[in-house]
């Protein structure tokens, strides 16, 4: 097994780019880290293993240091395709997995915090992935029918043997992430967050950055939406995620493309695609925020290259984030989920 250093991480083919970091506890990572389950999982067909892998080196050549994948995605193989891949490279990463959420012995999807399930399925993930260590390993969902103190209690104790170095935590909430602090540092926080997606505003968003715990943020361009090439459900494979989305549904999702307009002006004014204003938008709400997109299709992949990201933010106008975030009101994205934020508070003109 290849023997990993969790305090090294080296790439030979950075060292001529700029790419902004970011902590993850007292770790280093790039600013903005890659998801790994569009490769595996959520959205259509898994991508080919070889051109999956070619973006897999691809992510570290040009910058990435945190990748992202979980048990859950693709019941394992997106953990096998990355342990098959980057192998060889592995003091190269920053490498984040994901407990509690697999599937049961009947093959169906299950929410499971049990201390034995989530060691177990550490084990697995461990062996998947070809490495001795993972350096964040997240509940992937809270398991209501386990104590949290049983949950966070078990990882404690992967950490302990050496086995994970952080804890993380997703899709909780901000009253959730102080009680698992309480029994165990909680070094990162993974949720939704994007620019028509603003839960976390409410309250967890402060919070982690009052107690130091990053901010992680899955679908930072809105799953497509927040893209040069906003997704067409008549064109979304079967098996695709979105389309049992309310938000990307009928007469709502078509009101919702409507909303973009002003959006589409403010990339123009900036000369940058919409997924590069999107993921500069993220990195402007806190230092602990760490957008983690997931590029699906793969033709988006040069729009949020790192070097050519970070050498463009600093030419952003001044005025552009009050414009982008402060001066917008009235109307909403028409959704059936009720938390769903108004969007044109975002997106309409001033």
């Amino acid at each position: 097994m290849f023997l990993y250093n969790p305090i090294l991480i080296t790439n030979p083919f950075r060292q001529e780019q700029t790419v902004q970091q970011r902590n993850i506890g007292t770790r280093k990572v790039s600013a903005i880290g890659f998801g790994c389950m569009s490769l595996s999982h959520a959205y259509g067909p898994a991508l080919d293993k070889n051109a999956a892998q070619r973006v897999l080196h691809k992510a570290l050549d040009t910058g990435y240091t945190l990748l992202d994948t979980a048990a859950l995605y693709g019941f394992g193989a997106n953990e096998i395709l990355l342990g098959e891949t980057l192998r060889s490279r592995r003091n190269e990463y920053f490498l984040a997995s994901k407990c509690g959420l697999f599937k049961n012995s009947e093959g169906k999807r299950e929410i499971n915090g049990r201390p034995e399930v989530i060691k177990k399925t550490c084990e697995d993930s461990l062996r998947r992935l070809q490495t001795e260590h993972i350096d964040l390993y997240y509940l992937h969902r809270m398991d209501k029918k386990v104590p949290l103190e049983d949950s966070v209690g078990a990882l404690s104790e992967l950490v302990t043997e050496g086995k994970i170095g952080l804890i993380g935590l997703s899709e909780v909430s901000a009253e959730t992430v102080q009680k698992a602090h309480a029994i165990h540092p909680v070094a990162a926080l993974q949720n939704e967050y994007s620019l028509w997606s603003r839960n976390p505003e409410i309250a967890s968003l402060a919070l982690c950055e009052e107690l130091g715990i990053a901010y992680v943020a899955f679908s930072p361009v809105a799953r497509g939406y927040l893209t040069d090439l906003p997704p067409l459900p008549e064109q979304m494979a079967e098996g695709d995620i979105r389309r049992g989305m309310p938000r990307f549904q009928d007469e709502a999702y078509q009101h919702n493309l409507g909303l973009l307009d002003r959006y589409k002006e403010l990339a123009e004014q900036q000369g940058c695609s919409r997924a590069q204003l999107a993921l500069a938008w993220l990195l402007t709400r806190g230092k602990h925020v760490i957008p983690i997109p997931a590029p699906h299709p793969f033709r988006i992949w040069k729009k949020i290259s790192l070097p050519a990201m970070f050498n463009w933010i600093p030419r952003l106008q001044k005025n552009w984030m009050h414009s982008l975030t402060s001066t917008l009101c009235g109307g909403h994205v028409i959704s059936r989920i009720p938390w769903l934020r108004s969007i044109r508070k975002i997106l309409a003109r001033e």
